[in-house]
């Protein structure tokens, strides 16, 4: 997945297109000069460019948004609704107003003698060219209903694996943050309250009572130090690895190196990069030109650039199977599932189970990890702490062993 190196922006454009029929819409870019060269090159005269505010749209359209309306439209369009009146229909019924006005202006731009490809190219923000070229080999080949309803199948299983994938990683980095910010609580208000009770005691304090009493001292004085440096550190990591390339190619490399989430991402990215060109391939689009999408869809660099190599190879002459051999990033199983395919002329058949079968083993290792994780988050909980517990408490028992 390539990365822009600058901070992208949401433009609101109106121009001319060939035939000389106003259009307009909007596109996310790193600037003006690159929205008039994009549009340029479809054939656009632009008249008037603007950048839309953060806070103009009256509801952010997500890609659960756009699964939701492929699968309507699909529906609709199988069950015989004409499009523009499924259009209608999906757009008025929508709880997002900007899902609504995102489908009324597709709507009028296809009522304008457009193709339905032709006016999703013009939202790149929410269909991508792997969306747009499905679209478009629907329309030439007149199963436009067949294409839709396979497309909205491809994003379902797609966002499925996604969500899988952020509950996996989501539920211990959220429980490590209600551990920091409790340990903070203690150690900024509990453990100066010890400190004071200690004060008069008369007799030497315990080692971790000390140690602790320390840590407390530091974060009391520190505080905004400390939550001002990690704020800025997350903020500075996130920023850096959305827009440099090269911090995007390491973060992917190391997430597939890590223990327990690795395979797992792994698993997630070859499922992905199976399924995409599964649906390319079977809606006629061409190998080299599916590839494409593919790469763009697999979601780590790492695939990326191996889908790329990839591409090249077959372009020249090389089989599908000996080029993913050649990028040694795929199983062996999902090589000799290829090489199955390419020998019967059922690629996209084979492809499909390949990522059925990865998508079940997603299933597998989030639940596995669920179940690992719920014990092992207990047992640091509880040795965090219960040692802060034992380390304040130590004084006390010990006063009371003198005592008795």
């Amino acid at each position: 997945m390539a990365v822009t190196a600058s901070k992208q922006n949401t433009y609101l454009w109106e121009g001319k297109d060939k035939k000389g029929k106003i259009v307009k819409g909007e596109i996310r870019a790193a600037g003006e000069s690159f929205v008039n060269a994009t549009l340029r090159r479809q054939g656009i005269t632009v008249t008037k460019v603007k950048k839309q505010s953060a806070f103009a749209s009256k509801g952010k359209i997500t890609d659960k948004d756009i699964t939701l309306f492929t699968r309507q439209l699909a529906t609709m369009m199988k069950a015989g609704v004409p499009l523009l009146q499924s259009f209608d229909i999906v757009g008025k019924g929508h709880s997002n107003p900007a899902v609504s006005k995102l489908l009324g202006d597709i709507k009028a731009d296809v009522e304008t003698g457009s193709s339905l490809s032709a006016s999703f190219r013009k939202y790149p923000l929410y269909f991508d060219n792997l969306f747009c070229n499905l679209i478009g080999a629907g329309e030439q080949a007149g199963i436009l209903d067949t294409l839709l309803d396979r497309l909205a199948t491809y994003k379902e299983k797609i966002q499925a694996i996604k969500s899988k994938i952020k509950s996996a990683l989501t539920y211990p980095i959220s429980i490590l943050v209600v551990a920091f910010i409790i340990t903070s609580i203690i150690m900024i208000f509990v453990i100066p309250a010890f400190k004071e009770l200690f004060s008069g005691f008369g007799a030497d304090l315990p080692g971790p009572t000390l140690a602790v009493m320390a840590i407390s001292d530091i974060f009391v004085e520190w505080w905004w130090a400390i939550f001002g440096s990690l704020g800025f550190a997350i903020w500075f990591f996130f920023y850096t690895w959305k827009r440099s390339e090269k911090m995007q190619a390491t973060m992917d490399r190391l997430l597939l190196k890590m223990p327990i989430f690795g395979e797992l991402i792994r698993k997630a990215t070859i499922a992905r990069f199976a399924r995409t060109l599964s649906t390319m391939f079977s809606a006629g689009v061409p190998l080299v030109e599916a590839l494409d999408s593919v790469a763009g869809a697999a979601g780590n660099r790492v695939y990326y650039d191996a889908t790329k190599k990839i591409q090249s190879e077959i372009s020249t002459g090389t089989s599908l199977t000996v080029a993913m051999q050649n990028a040694q990033v795929f199983p062996n199983m999902v090589l000799q599932m290829t090489a199955i395919g390419e020998e019967s002329g059922a690629l996209d058949a084979m492809l499909s189970k390949v990522a059925d079968f990865y998508e079940g083993e997603v299933d597998d290792a989030v639940a596995s990890i669920s179940s690992l994780m719920e014990p092992v988050i207990m047992v640091v909980l509880g040795t965090l702490i219960g040692g802060l517990v034992i380390a304040m408490y130590m004084p006390i028992f010990k006063m009371g062993e003198v005592v008795g």
